[in-house]
Formats: structure tokens, C-alpha cells, sequence
């Protein structure tokens, strides 16, 4: 072999006992730091969650499962930086409640431990304190623990032991003196050669086991088609009914209007030379008929889709709505971008049905709506405010809840703030990218 091929060797078996050191500390830190977290976070979560039924633990829930949230996260982070083991986060996604006081606390707490990921949550703490802390310590014990075998042969047992009998065990190896000092040694040179080729695999085998008890199962899975089935058949349910809605306002509106229009043609045609004075003036009809279909083709077009909206984005459709809107209206527009076609118009034909609401049943006289999108999360946004009488609630038979099945085609949420005397808050949100 040449030098070159030599020198290879050596990086590469350099590089091997680096990620072997590397891998027996990771493990070390996991074992002890995550050992303790783990086991103050699950003590912590379960007295909490019992204490839930004196009342108490309402107020604490909500921030301790924050805590072990943001626990797990950060293993999910280590796992994908120090084995590249990918670790889904499936939180069920839900706005931040804009109710405050004792309600909005309530409602937290209520939402958290409906999600399955938190029950999840508090398996993994109980498996990360158990089997986690095992696996964790087994590349530790293979880098790290030669180390302790090496300083017996090189003197330590005399500090252990008397000479006259066992003071010290080196794994299954009693240390009395200098010969079983050095089968310690030997022991801890098997130990070493494994490590150099099995901690950073047994590493890896740790952030395995999290991801078997974090990622999702798959009867949630099964329930998540569950939930995209029936957003697909709102969704064609009500592009049928938007279709027949079409098909009517054609038939009893544009369409009658130009029927009557060709026959006060045909009339026209019989009396312009009998009667060319009653002709002028079913002229001047006819001609006010068509005015009047061409309104009602235009706002008919507008109902499918605004031509503001394909021209000039989300933000300047909701305003020019706003516009239209008989009382005060401020809209704010922070989105850096547009988002996909299909998304701009459920969230306009929700904002419009939300501003509709509020003008025919509120009676407010003051509106604010807020349109902004988060680059972190990916999540468009809309807060409709006015200073109504409030109730509005969401349930069958509500307004609302045709905006909710239009949002969920789009994995969105809607969350409705609403106490007697308002203000009434209206939030939207819907997962989607800006271009």
C-alpha cells in the first residue's frame, strides 16, 4: 500500500474513534440530563393532570405540557443532528385562543389533553427515563468505560484495594491486584474496539426508540383520511351547491331579463313603423334590461370569483370588500406574497361571510380585520374584530360552521371569541405558502 493509501486509513480510523468519543459522551449527557428532565417533567405532568379535577390543575396543565412539549422537541432536534433520525411533530394544530381569563385557560387545557401527540408525550417521558436511559448509556459505557479498566492496570487498583482481597469490580472482572488489574485492562480493550464500532450505531438505536414512541400511530393515521375524506366530500358538496346556486340566479335573473328582452326586441321589430313612438319606448326598456342582466352577469362573476381577487391578491380583494361594507372598516394586510388560488378564495369567501355576519346580526358599527401570514410556522392568519353585541357561536345550523367545513378543506381552523356584549373576535387560520 502507498503512503497515500495509508494516510487514508489513518483519517479514517481516526475519524471512526472521533465519532465514537463523540458518540460515548452524546449518550452520557442523554442518560443523566435526560434521565432527570424527563423524570421531573412526568412527576410534574401526572400531578398536574389529577389535580385537574380539584380545579388546580387547570391553571398549571397548560404550561407544564408546554414544557414537556418543548422537551420532546429538542430530542426530536438532537435526533435529526446527531443520527439524522427524523422525529414528526403531529401536534394538532390550533390558533392561540383570543379568549383570556379563567375560559381561555379552560379551553387550553381542554384542547392539550384532547391531543393524542400529548399522551404520547407523557409515554415517551416514562419510556426515555426507562429504556431511553439504557440505551443512551450502553455507547458511554462502550467509549468511556475503558478508560477506568486502563487506570486499574496503571496503578488505580492499589487505591481500590488492599492487596488482600476483591476491593473493586471492573465490569465482571474482581480487581485484587496487578494480574486482575490487567485482565481489566483487557476487558476494557474489548470494550474500546466495540465502541469504535458500535457507539455511534447504539446512539442511533436510542433516537430509534423515541421515534417509535413520539411518531404517530397508525390507527391515527387511518383517522387523519378519516378527516381529509370528509373535508373532500364538504368540499364537493359544496361546489354543488355553489353550482346549482349559479345555475338558479342564471335562470331567474340574466336569464329571464334577456328572454324578456328578445321578445320586447321582436315587439319593437312589429310596431317601428305602426306605432313608432311606443317602439321608442319598448327600445329604451329593452335597452335598460340589458344594463341590468349585464349587473347582475357582473356580480354573479363576482360571486365565483372577484376579479380584484385573480388581479390583485387577498389583501386588496378583503379591502375592496371592505368598501362595500355599510359600517367603518379597517383592514390590515401584512402577507409578503400570494398564496396559491384555491386558498385565496376560501379565506376572501370566509372573510366575506364573517363581515356579513357581523354587519346583518352584530350590530356593530366598527370592523377590523387582519390579514398577516408567519413565515416560521406557515400559517395565513385572518382576525375579523367588531364591537357588536356578541353570542356568536359555532354549532349546527351557524354561519360559522359553513366556515369551518370550507377552512377544513384546507387543514384550516376557526376559533370564535364571542362573550355577551362583545367584542366579538373571529380567527382564522390556514396552513399555506407565499409566492
Amino acid at each position: 500500500m502507498d503512503a497515500s493509501g495509508t494516510d487514508r486509513d489513518t483519517g479514517a480510523g481516526a475519524g471512526r474513534a472521533r465519532a465514537a468519543l463523540v458518540a460515548g459522551v452524546r449518550g452520557l449527557a442523554l442518560a443523566v440530563v435526560g434521565f432527570a428532565g424527563s423524570l421531573t417533567l412526568f412527576v410534574l405532568s401526572a400531578l398536574s393532570i389529577a389535580f385537574v379535577v380539584l380545579g388546580v390543575g387547570v391553571f398549571t396543565t397548560p404550561p407544564v405540557l408546554s414544557l414537556v412539549r418543548s422537551w420532546a422537541n429538542r430530542r426530536r432536534v438532537l435526533a435529526a443532528e446527531w443520527s439524522g433520525v427524523r422525529v414528526p411533530a403531529a401536534y394538532r394544530p390550533f390558533p392561540e385562543a383570543p379568549r383570556t381569563g379563567v375560559m381561555g385557560v379552560v379551553e387550553r387545557c381542554r384542547l392539550m389533553l384532547g391531543d393524542p401527540a400529548t399522551w404520547r408525550d407523557l409515554r415517551w417521558l416514562l419510556a426515555d427515563m426507562t429504556a431511553g436511559f439504557v440505551t443512551a448509556l450502553l455507547p458511554a459505557v462502550l467509549a468511556l468505560y475503558p478508560l477506568e479498566g486502563y487506570a486499574l492496570a496503571a496503578g488505580l487498583w492499589r487505591v481500590v484495594t488492599d492487596g488482600t482481597h476483591v476491593g473493586w469490580w471492573f465490569g465482571f472482572v474482581p480487581v485484587g491486584g496487578q494480574g486482575s488489574a490487567f485482565l481489566a485492562a483487557g476487558l476494557a480493550t474489548v470494550l474500546l474496539v466495540a465502541g469504535f464500532f458500535l457507539a455511534p450505531a447504539l446512539l442511533r438505536v436510542h433516537f430509534l426508540l423515541t421515534r417509535a414512541v413520539l411518531a404517530p400511530a397508525s390507527g391515527e393515521l387511518a383517522a387523519r383520511v378519516q378527516v381529509l375524506t370528509e373535508t373532500r366530500r364538504d368540499a364537493v358538496d359544496t361546489s354543488a351547491a355553489e353550482l346549482r346556486r349559479i345555475e338558479r340566479d342564471l335562470h331567474d335573473g340574466a336569464q329571464a331579463r334577456l328572454v324578456a328582452m328578445g321578445m320586447d326586441l321582436g315587439t319593437i321589430e312589429a310596431l317601428i313603423e305602426k306605432d313608432p313612438r311606443a317602439a321608442k319606448e319598448m327600445l329604451a326598456r329593452a335597452r335598460r334590461s340589458s344594463a341590468d342582466a349585464l349587473t347582475e352577469l357582473r356580480d354573479l362573476v363576482r360571486g365565483i370569483h372577484p376579479p380584484v381577487l385573480a388581479e390583485r391578491g387577498l389583501g386588496d380583494a378583503v379591502k375592496a370588500l371592505a368598501l362595500r361594507l355599510p359600517v367603518a372598516t379597517d383592514v390590515d394586510v401584512d402577507l409578503p406574497g400570494r398564496a396559491e388560488a384555491p386558498v385565496e378564495s376560501a379565506a376572501y369567501f370566509a372573510v366575506s361571510e364573517v363581515l356579513t355576519n357581523a354587519v346583518k346580526h352584530s350590530g356593530a358599527d366598527r370592523v377590523r380585520v387582519g390579514l398577516h401570514h408567519s413565515g416560521a410556522t406557515g400559517v395565513l392568519r385572518i382576525a375579523v374584530t367588531d364591537n357588536g353585541n356578541g353570542g356568536a357561536r359555532v354549532g349546527a345550523g351557524s354561519g360559522l360552521s359553513g366556515i369551518e367545513r370550507r377552512l377544513g378543506t384546507f387543514d384550516g381552523v376557526l376559533a370564535v371569541s364571542s362573550p355577551a356584549g362583545g367584542p366579538t373576535t373571529v380567527t382564522m387560520e390556514i396552513p399555506c405558502a407565499l409566492s
